[in-house]
Protein backbone atom coordinates (compact mmCIF):
# COMPACT_ATOMS: atom_id res chain seq x y z
CA UNK A 1 0.00 0.00 0.00
CA UNK A 2 1.39 3.26 -1.06
CA UNK A 3 -0.04 6.16 1.10
CA UNK A 4 0.62 10.01 1.20
CA UNK A 5 0.33 12.46 3.59
CA UNK A 6 0.31 15.68 1.96
CA UNK A 7 1.81 18.15 4.07
CA UNK A 8 2.42 22.00 2.94
CA UNK A 9 4.01 25.08 4.31
CA UNK A 10 2.96 26.54 7.87
CA UNK A 11 1.97 22.98 8.43
CA UNK A 12 0.74 21.36 11.66
CA UNK A 13 3.44 18.47 13.02
CA UNK A 14 0.25 16.96 14.76
CA UNK A 15 -1.56 16.14 11.57
CA UNK A 16 1.51 15.38 9.42
CA UNK A 17 3.89 12.63 12.03
CA UNK A 18 1.10 11.29 14.43
CA UNK A 19 -0.54 9.64 10.98
CA UNK A 20 2.54 8.89 9.30
CA UNK A 21 3.85 7.55 12.82
CA UNK A 22 1.28 5.21 13.30
CA UNK A 23 1.07 3.97 9.43
CA UNK A 24 4.70 3.70 9.60
CA UNK A 25 4.13 0.41 11.90
CA UNK A 26 2.79 -1.07 8.56
CA UNK A 27 6.15 -1.01 7.30
CA UNK A 28 6.94 -4.11 7.81
CA UNK A 29 3.99 -5.29 5.73
CA UNK A 30 4.44 -3.77 2.57
CA UNK A 31 3.32 -0.22 3.41
CA UNK A 32 4.91 3.35 1.92
CA UNK A 33 4.24 6.11 3.74
CA UNK A 34 5.52 9.23 2.61
CA UNK A 35 5.62 12.70 3.22
CA UNK A 36 4.45 14.83 0.31
CA UNK A 37 5.18 18.93 -0.47
CA UNK A 38 5.15 20.69 -3.28
CA UNK A 39 8.36 21.91 -2.74
CA UNK A 40 12.02 20.46 -1.16
CA UNK A 41 11.55 21.79 2.38
CA UNK A 42 8.45 22.89 4.21
CA UNK A 43 8.63 24.56 7.56
CA UNK A 44 6.05 23.67 10.58
CA UNK A 45 3.86 26.55 12.12
CA UNK A 46 6.06 26.59 14.83
CA UNK A 47 9.59 26.27 12.75
CA UNK A 48 10.52 22.93 12.06
CA UNK A 49 11.97 22.27 8.64
CA UNK A 50 11.00 18.75 7.03
CA UNK A 51 12.45 17.44 3.80
CA UNK A 52 9.85 16.44 1.81
CA UNK A 53 10.14 12.34 1.05
CA UNK A 54 7.93 12.57 -2.39
CA UNK A 55 6.73 15.55 -4.50
CA UNK A 56 2.35 15.87 -4.83
CA UNK A 57 2.32 14.06 -7.83
CA UNK A 58 2.80 10.81 -5.32
CA UNK A 59 -0.68 11.13 -4.18
CA UNK A 60 -2.17 10.34 -7.64
CA UNK A 61 -0.56 7.10 -7.62
CA UNK A 62 -1.42 6.42 -3.58
CA UNK A 63 -3.61 4.16 -2.02
CA UNK A 64 -4.45 6.42 0.42
CA UNK A 65 -4.31 10.57 0.71
CA UNK A 66 -4.80 12.14 3.95
CA UNK A 67 -4.27 15.57 3.69
CA UNK A 68 -3.12 17.94 6.76
CA UNK A 69 -3.92 21.44 8.20
CA UNK A 70 -1.94 24.38 8.45
CA UNK A 71 -2.20 28.14 9.06
CA UNK A 72 -1.99 28.93 5.30
CA UNK A 73 -4.56 26.52 4.48
CA UNK A 74 -6.67 29.33 2.57
CA UNK A 75 -3.61 29.96 0.76
CA UNK A 76 -2.82 26.79 -0.52
CA UNK A 77 -6.32 26.40 -1.94
CA UNK A 78 -6.23 29.61 -3.95
CA UNK A 79 -2.50 28.49 -5.18
CA UNK A 80 -3.74 26.60 -8.76
CA UNK A 81 -0.19 25.99 -9.45
CA UNK A 82 -0.66 23.36 -6.08
CA UNK A 83 -4.19 22.51 -6.73
CA UNK A 84 -3.56 21.18 -9.94
CA UNK A 85 -1.09 18.79 -8.41
CA UNK A 86 -3.52 17.37 -6.53
CA UNK A 87 -4.78 14.45 -8.94
CA UNK A 88 -7.09 12.33 -6.59
CA UNK A 89 -9.78 9.66 -7.73
CA UNK A 90 -11.98 8.75 -4.39
CA UNK A 91 -13.16 5.61 -6.95
CA UNK A 92 -9.90 3.94 -6.15
CA UNK A 93 -8.13 5.84 -2.93
CA UNK A 94 -9.46 6.74 0.36
CA UNK A 95 -9.42 10.67 1.00
CA UNK A 96 -8.91 12.24 4.00
CA UNK A 97 -8.26 15.76 5.62
CA UNK A 98 -7.59 16.93 8.95
CA UNK A 99 -8.58 20.28 10.39
CA UNK A 100 -8.31 22.89 7.56
CA UNK A 101 -7.26 20.37 5.10
CA UNK A 102 -11.23 19.99 4.84
CA UNK A 103 -10.98 23.10 2.78
CA UNK A 104 -8.70 21.55 0.04
CA UNK A 105 -11.51 18.77 0.07
CA UNK A 106 -13.95 21.32 -1.05
CA UNK A 107 -11.61 22.82 -3.39
CA UNK A 108 -11.39 19.41 -5.29
CA UNK A 109 -14.69 18.96 -5.10
CA UNK A 110 -14.68 16.00 -2.87
CA UNK A 111 -17.25 17.07 -0.01
CA UNK A 112 -20.32 15.90 -2.26
CA UNK A 113 -22.59 15.23 0.60
CA UNK A 114 -21.71 19.11 2.06
CA UNK A 115 -20.96 18.11 5.32
CA UNK A 116 -17.45 17.67 7.19
CA UNK A 117 -15.72 17.66 10.30
CA UNK A 118 -13.09 20.56 11.02
CA UNK A 119 -11.70 22.15 13.90
CA UNK A 120 -13.09 25.79 15.44
CA UNK A 121 -10.77 28.12 13.52
CA UNK A 122 -11.54 26.42 10.14
CA UNK A 123 -15.69 26.14 10.56
CA UNK A 124 -16.51 29.72 9.73
CA UNK A 125 -14.18 29.46 6.20
CA UNK A 126 -16.65 26.04 5.51
CA UNK A 127 -19.41 27.31 6.27
CA UNK A 128 -19.60 30.41 4.42
CA UNK A 129 -18.89 27.86 1.75
CA UNK A 130 -22.14 26.48 2.16
CA UNK A 131 -20.51 22.76 4.04
CA UNK A 132 -22.24 22.17 7.30
CA UNK A 133 -20.08 21.16 9.90
CA UNK A 134 -20.91 17.87 11.48
CA UNK A 135 -20.52 17.84 15.86
CA UNK A 136 -17.53 15.49 15.74
CA UNK A 137 -14.09 14.38 15.11
CA UNK A 138 -14.68 12.13 12.67
CA UNK A 139 -16.69 11.44 9.65
CA UNK A 140 -16.77 9.19 6.56
CA UNK A 141 -18.91 8.72 3.52
CA UNK A 142 -17.65 6.01 1.07
CA UNK A 143 -13.79 6.41 0.53
CA UNK A 144 -13.94 10.15 1.89
CA UNK A 145 -13.10 11.17 5.70
CA UNK A 146 -13.27 14.27 7.50
CA UNK A 147 -11.23 14.52 11.01
CA UNK A 148 -11.54 17.73 13.32
CA UNK A 149 -8.74 18.48 16.22
CA UNK A 150 -5.14 17.88 15.76
CA UNK A 151 -5.55 14.68 18.08
CA UNK A 152 -7.95 13.25 15.69
CA UNK A 153 -5.18 12.08 13.25
CA UNK A 154 -5.26 9.18 14.91
CA UNK A 155 -8.73 8.50 13.92
CA UNK A 156 -7.54 9.15 10.13
CA UNK A 157 -5.01 6.44 10.85
CA UNK A 158 -6.79 4.01 12.39
CA UNK A 159 -9.74 4.38 9.55
CA UNK A 160 -6.70 3.59 7.12
CA UNK A 161 -5.86 0.41 8.90
CA UNK A 162 -9.00 -0.92 9.04
CA UNK A 163 -10.04 -0.43 5.75
CA UNK A 164 -6.75 -1.11 4.04
CA UNK A 165 -5.34 -4.03 6.00
CA UNK A 166 -8.23 -5.35 8.63
CA UNK A 167 -9.65 -5.44 11.88
CA UNK A 168 -6.90 -7.75 13.32
CA UNK A 169 -3.53 -5.67 11.68
CA UNK A 170 -5.24 -2.51 12.90
CA UNK A 171 -5.76 -3.51 16.43
CA UNK A 172 -1.85 -4.44 16.52
CA UNK A 173 -0.74 -1.67 15.04
CA UNK A 174 -3.25 0.22 17.45
CA UNK A 175 -2.48 -1.40 20.62
CA UNK A 176 1.21 -0.46 19.61
CA UNK A 177 1.16 3.16 19.82
CA UNK A 178 -1.88 3.10 22.56
CA UNK A 179 -0.55 4.73 25.84
CA UNK A 180 0.71 1.64 28.25
CA UNK A 181 -2.30 0.38 30.67
CA UNK A 182 -4.99 2.15 28.32
CA UNK A 183 -4.21 -0.34 25.07
CA UNK A 184 -7.98 -2.12 25.44
CA UNK A 185 -9.83 1.12 25.99
CA UNK A 186 -8.07 3.00 23.09
CA UNK A 187 -8.25 0.55 20.21
CA UNK A 188 -11.73 -0.02 21.48
CA UNK A 189 -13.36 3.48 21.50
CA UNK A 190 -11.08 4.19 17.77
CA UNK A 191 -12.41 1.06 15.91
CA UNK A 192 -15.89 1.34 17.35
CA UNK A 193 -15.85 5.89 15.66
CA UNK A 194 -13.94 4.74 12.54
CA UNK A 195 -16.30 1.79 11.85
CA UNK A 196 -19.35 3.52 12.93
CA UNK A 197 -18.34 7.24 11.50
CA UNK A 198 -22.06 8.27 11.20
CA UNK A 199 -22.13 8.13 14.79
CA UNK A 200 -19.92 11.15 15.13
CA UNK A 201 -23.11 13.02 13.86
CA UNK A 202 -25.69 11.83 16.76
Amino acid sequence: MQIAIVTLDCFNELDSFIASGILGRMTPHGWTVRICAPVPIVQSRSGARVERQEDLSYAAQADAVLIGSGWRTRDWVADDTIMSQLRLDPSRQLIGSQCSGALVLHKLGLLSDGIACTDGMTRPMLEQLGIAVAPGAFRAVGNIATAGGCLASQYLAAWLLLRLAGEARAREVLSYVAPVGEERDYVERALSLVSTPEAALS
